[in-house]
């Protein structure tokens, strides 16, 4: 299962698995983006993550198109650039809809969509992934964006002591700059763009198959003693520790 199925990063991971001949659940708002995805054989559902009654009507379907859930990979998100604005000039009215639109994006999809299926997860061998950034090591310019995703990491430490004796294992992703997805919307400028990709040892931006790669791999029976972990997928952006 892949939320944010349809675009970018989702959208690889979703291709990487369909092809080693894995059966995919392509998730988000959008019907028509999902329906478009083109992975064979996959099945979609349209949903809003961020609302309690869509994740139990995911779970529903769940429960009975597929039984058991054996990948989670919880791709919704993005920093608001798409979502409509505030509409209000007051400061703190933008602040407040600015932070509430990121933690509803990048947080509470993932934790509602992960509750509803914990008991679902395959076990042992359960894999839940969570996909974080490198904001949330150096920020994200107003702190929200770089919050929310902060917010994964200790809730996926939290979920690998608890997931931990199933034999299910927890971990996260935080990729750097990535070209090739709606996440700038019309934000990203030549002068920003090069100087993320200086900021990589590597002399290049990231793809949306580096970071599908590197969940394959967390979600393999090879990664089956790692977990707890922040893998970061930046190009040396940002250092390890």
């Amino acid at each position: 299962m892949i939320s944010g199925g349809g675009t970018g990063i989702g959208l690889a991971a979703a291709r990487a698995f369909a092809a080693d001949g894995d059966r995919v659940l392509l998730l988000g708002r959008r019907a028509e983006v999902l329906e478009k995805a083109g992975v064979p054989g996959a099945l979609t559902y349209a949903a809003d993550l961020a609302e309690p009654g869509d994740v139990r009507g995911v779970a529903r379907f769940v429960a009975d198109e597929l039984g058991t859930v054996d990948v989670l990979v919880n791709s919704a998100g993005g920093a608001g650039y798409l979502e409509p604005p505030a509409g209000s000039d007051d400061p703190l009215d933008r602040i407040a809809h600015n932070w509430t639109v990121n933690f509803r994006q990048n947080t509470l999809t993932a934790a509602l969509l992960t509750e509803a299926l914990k008991d679902r997860l395959a076990e042992p061998g359960g894999r839940v992934l969570f996909l974080s950034s490198i904001a949330a090591y150096r920020g994200s310019g107003t702190g929200a964006y770089a919050a929310a995703k902060a917010g994964l990491h200790p809730y996926a430490h939290d979920l690998a002591r608890e997931l931990g004796p199933r034999g299910i294992t927890v971990n996260v992703v935080a990729p750097g700059y990535v070209e090739d997805t709606e996440f700038f919307g019309d934000t990203m400028d030549g002068a920003r763009r090069e100087k993320l990709i200086a900021d990589t040892s590597t002399g290049r931006a990231g793809i949306p198959g580096d970071v599908a790669e590197t969940l394959r791999w967390l979600a393999s029976p090879a990664a089956g003693h790692v977990t707890s972990q922040i893998v970061q997928v930046n190009g040396g952006a940002e250092r390890g520790r």
